[in-house]
């Protein structure tokens, strides 16, 4: 397992986190199998999208953000349930095929790291079977 860490900068961004995934599927030394990307942050998530048009990162967030999830009233006392709701929407992990020692990606297809209540110092895992 190789344990990557983020920190964010703004309270809520996507930070494409492919090329270190890649490095740690080359360091684990894996041909073939599987690649789990997790992060274990309630307020965070990790997705895979397209990574060619930056305008993609800005879209999500904006769309998450029409949901209107910051003017709910919530009961948790953190004020940051609407992170909490956004985590689970999207996903604490992503999997995905190695072959040949290579990420199974699609063309235009990045990994996130998805941060929702930042910024904070994260960590996300990978680890290769």
């Amino acid at each position: 397992m190789k344990v990557i860490s983020i920190r964010s900068t703004l309270s809520e961004e996507l930070v494409d986190i492919t090329d270190q995934v890649v490095s740690a599927v080359k360091e684990l030394n894996v041909s073939e199998g599987l690649c789990c990307i997790y992060t274990p942050h309630t307020t965070a998530a990790v997705t895979i999208n397209e990574n060619a048009d930056p305008a993609v990162k800005r879209d999500i967030l904006a769309g998450l953000k029409s949901l209107n999830l910051e003017n709910v009233h919530y009961l948790h006392g953190e004020g940051n349930s609407a992170a909490h709701i956004k985590s689970s929407m999207i996903g604490a992990s992503e999997i995905v095929i190695i072959d040949k020692g290579r990420l199974q990606l699609g063309t235009w297809q990045g990994i996130y790291f998805c941060e929702f209540d930042g910024p904070r110092e994260r960590k996300v895992y990978i680890s290769v079977s």
